[in-house]
């Protein structure tokens, strides 16, 4: 079964040659026990390397099983010796960190035997040598006598036709090699046993063919002669059979047993490699905690601002272009027009900043058609709501409302008369009061419609005493989180008196200090069933015979409105969930959308109204056709005339006589304009058509003036704005919808600034990565030194050099992730502190929050590193001679 022919081996030496084998020719048997003497030097283990596959022959050849060897690659050579041979080593050679049993089943990983096979079989054979009560111990546990037999064992597990014994009893006392002796000759009986030795006595006793050697050349050999050539070998019988491979968990298992033998050693290593990961582990939880709460804000605030779209809209990014001094816009047709840094220093320019914006407004304004776009909403509304809370359409409607005292005067407490007392409006009501309550109050209404979704306000608050809101004519009062109200929510709920606010204005001119009440509180009773009016704009007007009349000024005809007018009742108080990020600190009284649209269905009932709609080429108020005027001021002379010509009475006489006086004194006619606009008897009246139905709130519920969208979570604003490109798509240009996601914008922003720093810090925490990597590297070197007799042991039983590799890769790999989870254990504890810290420097609870996808990734990322760094390392481990590496001590 096995033919050398000529073999010669030479080795180098330096610049020597080392000739160890100078021309064997043997031939060997399928079942004898050969053994070959000879002093040290003489060639016996380089003779077994090369019959082991362990070392190659520089000339001559090598007949397995018939087949030349010449042709053979690595792996047949792997193949050979996992299948046909087994090795018995003099330093017995077996893997330390490694059990008897994980020992013995070393080859059997190769062969890709199940686990269970591979115990039994392992058992099995450690029993057949006596060591049955030993398989769980270590090497370092067991006498010299039992690891030769571990390694007998380990040589016979997986059935090998050739047994290479190199000096087996070399190391044990005469009883104990007898009984090894004992064991190899039974092995003999059916198995090829080659074994070197140079105790003559032991080969005279025991084998049954002595092969001497020197210097490199047989020169005896008792082979039998009666022994046919014939019987050398069955050509048919594989030499290799299927290629060993080892798993990858088994070379998992390897490394971590070799790891687990120096535990303080891998702690330290692995605690250097996770530094990096605790740096970058820390950055993004910090990073992801702040994009949560950004995100936790966003969603929150979504009730306070949603996608809003109004009717007409237009870009005010145009005020605050450069401005080339020409009011044009743009350069066009300038004239003489001189660059500003061509104009000399010796005189004062003019920057023209109301043409400019004058010229913005009427190229940047857009109109959005609100209704088309109600009615897709409508009609998609299965598709919309899962990603909406609720969807709000607003109308030009003012919500004026009264409350009437015990002497039956009503008050007006919405829009809120405060701003009234101190200057800094116009007429309650109207825009001028609107706008300054905005800059004000930070566009804060203290009576404000909440969301049409019931379950969205129910999970928003706590029902504190009272009802939910269940109808148009139901308010609620809705309280901060410590039960507060401002003292502006008291003149809202008139439940202060507004001549109180007269003493306020007047303070403010004086040294002396207002005086209030610390201790002021109301009982919740006090606030139930508080009762107020809301006065439609159009029910404040009768008919006359030339058209329609402001009754505002007649006490009996308002009391009868006021008494007629929509009633609403504070039905319950509320005060924000305690989770809540978007609460307000001095509270808001809510009412239902039911309350608007009641309002404009009741505002489109009234006969002046229906009489406006009817005809609207006439102004129903003065029942003369609309002029051109715009309705908000005089503009000409022209405009002051024709209004005085339609009054009657002394009224049209002294305004008339006032007018005409100041042409006859020659007063500018800019003056006389001012004195028109400001004069209380000169109002001007609306022009138009929109400015009417603007005056007497008229709307058509089918065509809002804005529409406030409510997402559901900050992920679905993003797929309705998607839905509204989507649509915009669809339709023709000028039905196209217009508008901006300021809240996004801003939140985009502040999240990019997270993101750039956070990158920031990665990328310089990202060198201490590197560090460790190499630092990894270096150490997965110093372990193949330190292992490099097992990296022989392993190619002895079959392992390739892949196979080799794959340990070290396995190694570091192990090393890689146990440096990730140590990173992320220490950086979660870290966050506990970090987040007492800075819940304490800004009270915000939970920020450092590293999130289970990012702390999985760094694991990886961490792995893939070490790896990387180790396979230099691994890759010189496959390169190692396995029979210098066996010789390594």
């Amino acid at each position: 079964m096995l033919q050398l022919t000529n073999i010669v081996k030479n080795y180098k030496a330096g610049t020597t040659t080392v000739e160890a084998l100078k021309g064997v020719d043997l031939e060997f048997m399928e079942n004898e026990f050969v053994c070959i003497l000879g002093p040290s030097g003489c060639g016996k283990t380089t003779l077994l390397n090369i019959i082991g596959g362990l070392d190659q022959y520089t000339s001559g050849d090598l007949h397995i099983n018939g087949r030349s060897t010449k042709d053979y690659k690595d792996s047949d050579w792997d193949a050979y010796r996992n299948h046909s041979i087994g090795f018995v080593f003099q330093t017995y050679n077996l893997i330390p960190h490694q059990t008897v049993l994980a020992n013995v089943e070393l080859a059997l990983t190769l062969t890709g035997v199940s686990k269970s096979e591979r115990v039994a079989r392992a058992r099995a054979v450690i029993e057949s040598v006596g060591l049955a009560d030993q398989a769980s111990k270590k090497p370092n546990q067991l006498s010299g006598g039992q690891m030769q037999r571990v390694a007998i064992a380990r040589a016979l597990v997986n059935d090998p036709d050739i047994l290479l014994a190199d000096e087996p009893t070399g190391s044990l006392d005469s009883e104990t090699s007898v009984q090894i002796m004992e064991i190899l000759k039974e092995i003999s009986k059916k198995t090829l046993v080659i074994m070197v030795t140079h105790n003559p006595d032991l080969a005279d006793r025991y084998s049954t063919r002595i092969v001497r050697l020197l210097d490199g050349l047989i020169t005896s050999d008792t082979a039998s002669e009666e022994q046919d050539a014939g019987e050398i070998a069955e050509p048919e019988r594989a030499a290799a059979g299927k290629r060993p491979s080892m798993s990858f968990f088994t070379a998992l298992a390897l490394s971590l047993n070799n790891l687990m033998t120096k535990k303080a050693r891998t702690f330290l290593t692995a605690f250097a490699g996770s530094i990096g990961i605790i740096g970058i582990a820390l950055i993004l939880a910090l990073s992801n905690g702040l994009q949560e709460y950004i995100s936790r804000v966003e969603e929150e605030t979504l009730s306070s601002y949603p996608l809003t779209i109004e009717s007409k809209t237009f870009d005010v990014s145009g005020f605050f272009q450069p401005n080339d001094g020409d009011g044009s816009g743009g350069r066009g047709d300038r004239g003489d027009w001189v660059a500003p840094e061509e104009r000399p220093l010796d005189r004062i320019y003019v920057s023209n900043m109301m043409s400019r914006i004058t010229n913005t407004m009427k190229t940047s304004v857009e109109t959005n058609d609100l209704a088309s776009f109600k009615a897709r909403l409508t009609a998609d509304k299965e598709i919309l709501d899962p990603l909406v809370t609720a969807i709000s359409y607003s109308y030009n409607m003012n919500v004026d409302l009264f409350r009437i005292d015990e002497h039956g005067v009503a008050n007006q407490v919405n829009p809120n008369p405060v701003f009234e007392a101190f200057n800094v409006g116009g007429g309650i009501g109207g825009e001028s009061s609107a706008f300054s309550t905005t800059m004000m109050m930070g566009g804060m209404e203290l009576w404000r419609e909440m969301i049409d979704n019931k379950s969205f306000r129910e999970s928003q608050y706590e029902l504190i005493a009272g009802d939910w809101p269940e109808s148009a004519n139901d308010a609620v009062l809705i309280i901060s989180e410590t039960n507060r109200v401002t003292d502006l929510m008291l003149y809202s709920l008139g439940l202060r008196d507004q001549t109180d606010l007269r003493e306020f204005y007047q303070s403010i001119f004086s040294e002396e200090r207002i005086q209030y009440d610390r201790n002021e509180t109301y009982q919740y009773e006090d606030i139930l069933g508080l009762s107020y009016k809301l006065l439609l704009p159009a029910e404040r007007y009768a008919k006359t015979e030339s058209g329609w009349a402001d009754m505002s000024g007649d006490f009996r005809f308002m009391q009868e409105a006021y008494n007629n007018a929509i009633e609403v009742r504070i039905v319950g108080i509320l005060r924000p969930d305690s989770d809540s990020l978007a609460t307000s600190s001095g509270g808001s009284i809510g009412y239902l959308p039911e309350l608007t649209r009641l309002a404009v269905e009741r505002t489109n009932s009234l006969q002046i109204v229906r009489e406006q709609l009817a005809d609207p080429d006439t102004n129903v108020i003065t029942g003369r056709p609309f002029g051109t005027g715009s309705g908000v001021a005089f503009l000409t002379l022209d405009e002051v005339y024709e209004f005085i010509e339609s009054m009657t009475g002394e009224a049209r006489d002294e305004a008339l006589d006032a007018v005409t006086a100041m042409r006859e004194a020659n007063v500018p006619e800019s003056s006389i304009l001012d004195f028109a606009n400001q004069s209380p008897a000169l109002k001007p009246v609306s022009s138009t058509l929109d400015e009417n139905m603007a005056l007497l709130n008229i709307s058509d519920l089918n065509e809002p003036s804005s529409v406030s969208i409510f997402p559901s979570s900050f992920e679905n604003k993003e797929k309705i704005i998607e839905y509204i490109e989507s649509y915009n798509d669809e339709v023709e240009e000028e039905f196209r919808i217009t508008f901006t996601d300021y809240v996004g914008l801003l939140m985009s922003s502040i999240t990019t600034v997270i993101n750039a720093i956070s990158y920031v810090l990665i990328a310089f925490v990202s060198i201490s990565l590197v560090v460790s990597s190499i630092m990894i590297g270096i150490i997965t070197y110093i372990s193949v030194l330190e292992r490099t007799k097992e990296i022989g042991i392993l190619r002895s039983v079959g392992a390739s050099k892949r196979d080799v590799s794959r340990v070290f890769n396995a190694e570091t790999l192990i090393i890689g992730f146990v440096a990730g989870a140590l990173g992320i254990i220490v950086t979660l504890v870290l966050c506990i502190p970090a987040n007492a810290i800075i819940l304490r420097l800004t009270e915000i609870r939970g920020v450092a929050v590293l999130p289970f996808n990012g702390a999985a990734i760094l694991v990886l990322i961490s792995m893939l590193l070490s790896v990387v760094a180790g396979l230099i390392p691994s890759r010189v481990a496959a390169k190692k001679d396995p029979v210098v590496a066996l010789r390594t001590e």
